[in-house]
């Protein structure tokens, strides 16, 4: 049996991405990510490939952020190659680039989920003081799912999926293949 013809040959430049990330999103990758930008060439579209079961939302966010100024002080255009698994981190990475400057490659997974927290609270001192601990961590949680919602509104914008549907979806980890996410167009295409 023989492989399908895929269209990869309409889309040269993601043949070989000048940033090529895979693992877990974490510090050393988001040291591996910066150092790659820099030496990657600075004319032309910037190519990004990742491949992750996940990791550190705020690593992701962090090189995101990166992506996205490199198109606002460069004028560039960016484009990302998710490969094989995008879960998690991932996802949250993906949705710093443009839905139209988005690929995946056959096979791929996405997967997008809430965000999760394990934590603690101690009370311990004069009773004064105890409703403060647990405003903090209140504060924290309401903070924390503004920030993940801004980026599910990210990740879905210009596709077909509503904000609301993904909201519904995520808490029970929405797994969406490749080209699942081509027809939602949550991806430009399928290479």
């Amino acid at each position: 049996m023989t492989d399908k013809p895929g269209n990869a040959a309409n889309y040269p430049l993601l043949a070989v991405p000048h940033v090529q990330l895979y693992g877990t999103v974490d510090e050393a990758m988001y040291t591996n990510f910066k150092a790659q930008v820099i030496n990657a060439p600075t004319e032309g579209p910037l190519v990004v490939s990742i491949t992750t079961l996940g990791g550190d939302p705020e690593m992701a966010r962090a090189m995101g952020d990166g992506i996205r100024l490199i198109r606002e002080y460069t004028g560039r255009d960016t484009l990302f190659l998710g490969k094989v698994a995008v879960y998690s981190a991932g996802a949250t990475f993906m949705s710093a680039f443009p839905v139209d400057s988005r690929f995946l490659t056959r096979g791929t997974r996405l997967m997008i989920h809430e965000r999760k927290m394990k934590a603690t609270v101690e009370l311990d001192g004069p009773l004064n003081t105890l409703a403060y601990a647990l405003k903090a961590k209140l504060h924290e949680i309401e903070h924390s799912i503004d920030i993940q919602n801004e980026g599910f509104e990210a990740l879905v914008r210009g596709s077909d999926v509503p904000l609301d549907e993904l909201l519904e979806k995520a808490p029970s980890n929405w797994y969406i293949e490749a080209e699942e996410a081509k027809r939602l167009r949550l991806v430009l295409d399928v290479i």
